[in-house]
């Protein structure tokens, strides 16, 4: 009558064994280091992740102290943790450090349980360690992005205050009545400087906006790269003499061609140039040269300035990065100038370097370019040109901003155009019936309409049908450049406008016209 309870004890006896290779076969497979000790601290079991994570194979392990793996600073934790198995305490996801066989500090996220004998007696210690390191440079990366944008925006707040303080004294001083001629001429020169400051910074940052998401288009023609060099140092001309420097610049005397879009490349070096300016003492000295080095045309902008720490040098191309940090000793920018040099570059189908001897060493910045061939270039483009001037027509400018509006207007007056201003939908409904504008400029951002839906209702107004319609706004992405071509405008602008590139798209629109 014993045979029934044989076979269920040998049936049991099977099932724990088959469930004990079940769970090693866990252990053994899990992600996680599983390690367990008994309470002298010597390693008992040792898994394939912890060989993964801290380098040590089993046989090297099992019999070591469990101070194998921890390093010197961080020894108490490992008698807290005993202290707390001892009293039949669980330890749940402890963040720490634990030394692998390499050197490297791990981060571990650890709990602990107590092991019992067949009485329940606590007699040891399971480790169940998770390594967390990517997610701790995880972490660290964003706090550090979030560090870097927050000086980012103050800087941003820095610099576009900056310019406020002088043009707000410009206009006291105009308000005056008292300044001579000389005065306000400096006057305005000095608005014009910081103005075309203050639209550079936005620029910047709608650059860096298009180029991350792939955006911006080059418009490639034949250059010589005297031309562009010429172009950026005339850019770059104010901020090099108002620090008073010494600028040379050494060219081969044969032409040198490139392939590429005239404005980003005069943006490429214009940046590099006024950094060198930037970050060189009053008086220093800035070198720009250029040589065929095989393919590719070699650019050095070289400075005796402040140099470049070396922990500093890998980085400095990346985004909001400034060298000195402390905005008591900024020089200015946004610290985005350089990330859209090399974006630039690259986008040309170059490269650019930084190289510096170190802190008040100066620097060397190299910008590599494809050559191109000698062919047609600008120089042949623009021969026998005659500029021819167009007459003046008439212009509608719509605009909720009434001070915009009526400094456009005067712009445009003194084309010699015929201006008239509206201010909302409906006064530019009812001047486009009676004014009949040949060429009409509004705002986007209206009051109770919007320049999207304005365009395409002034189009019906009888003989507005092929009036032009050009879009001024401060929307400039990708975006809003075309709902305003769906929405049936022929030129879309940025704001500010300036009064050349605004005479230069009249004079092409009419000069086709005619």
């Amino acid at each position: 009558m014993s045979l029934p309870v044989l076979k269920k004890d040998i049936a049991l006896e099977f099932d724990t064994e088959h469930a004990r290779a079940r769970l090693a076969a866990i252990v053994e497979s899990s992600d996680d280091a599983i390690v367990s000790k008994d309470f002298n601290g010597i390693i008992q079991t040792w898994n394939a992740s912890a060989e993964r994570i801290f380098g040590y194979k089993a046989e090297e392990a099992i019999g070591s102290h469990i101070s194998l793996i921890i390093p010197e600073d961080r020894l108490e934790e490992e008698t807290q943790i005993i202290s707390s198995i001892r009293a039949g305490r669980r330890v749940d996801h402890f963040e720490t450090v634990r030394l692998a066989k390499s050197g490297k500090l791990v981060n571990l996220s650890i709990t602990v349980s107590p092991i019992r004998d067949e009485k329940g007696k606590i007699v040891g210690a399971s480790k169940v360690a998770r390594d967390i390191t990517e997610r701790i440079e995880i972490e660290n990366a964003l706090r550090e992005a979030d560090r870097r944008k927050d000086e980012f925006l103050a800087i941003l707040a820095h610099e576009l205050r900056n310019p406020l303080a002088p043009l707000r004294n410009a206009l006291a001083i105009f308000r005056s009545g008292k300044a001579n001629e000389s005065m306000q001429a400096q006057a305005r020169e000095m608005m014009e400087r910081q103005i075309t400051q203050m639209v550079r910074l936005v620029d910047d940052l709608m650059d860096v906006s298009r180029i991350t998401r792939d955006k911006i288009k080059l418009q490639k023609e034949r250059l010589t790269l005297s031309s562009v060099l010429q172009s950026a140092v005339e850019t770059a001309r104010p901020v090099i003499d108002s620090f008073g420097h010494y600028l040379k610049i050494d060219l081969p005397p044969e032409p040198i061609y490139i392939d590429g879009d005239k404005v980003r490349l005069v943006q490429i070096f214009s940046n590099l140039l006024n950094n060198a300016a930037k970050y060189t003492k009053r008086g220093g000295n800035i070198s720009v040269s250029a040589r065929h080095e095989g393919d590719e045309i070699e650019i050095h902008i070289i400075d005796n300035g402040i140099g470049i720490a070396s922990d500093v040098l890998p980085r400095v191309f990346d985004m909001f990065l400034q060298a000195d940090s402390a905005l008591e000793r900024s020089h200015g920018g946004l610290g985005i100038g350089l990330t859209l040099v090399k974006k630039l570059v690259e986008m040309h189908g170059g490269r650019v370097e930084a190289f510096s001897g170190g802190e008040n060493k100066g620097s060397d910045f190299v910008v590599m370019l494809p050559a191109a061939s000698a062919g047609t270039g600008e120089e042949n483009s623009n021969k026998n040109k005659t500029e021819v001037k167009p007459a003046g027509t008439r212009v509608l400018v719509v605009d909720d901003n009434v001070d915009s509006a009526r400094t456009l207007g005067w712009m445009l007056e003194l084309q010699g155009h015929e201006v008239e201003l509206a201010f909302n939908g409906k006064d530019a409904m009812a001047a486009a019936e009676r004014f009949q504008p040949r060429i009409v400029m509004t705002d986007i951002g209206l009051p109770g309409i919007t320049g999207y839906e304005l365009c395409p209702l002034m189009r019906e107004v009888p003989g507005m049908k092929d009036a032009i319609f050009i879009a001024q706004t401060g929307w400039g992405q990708e975006k809003h450049r075309r709902q305003s071509k769906e929405a049936g405008f022929d030129h879309h602008l940025i704001k500010p406008v300036e009064m050349k590139k605004l005479e230069e798209l009249f004079a092409s629109i009419l000069l086709s016209a005619a």
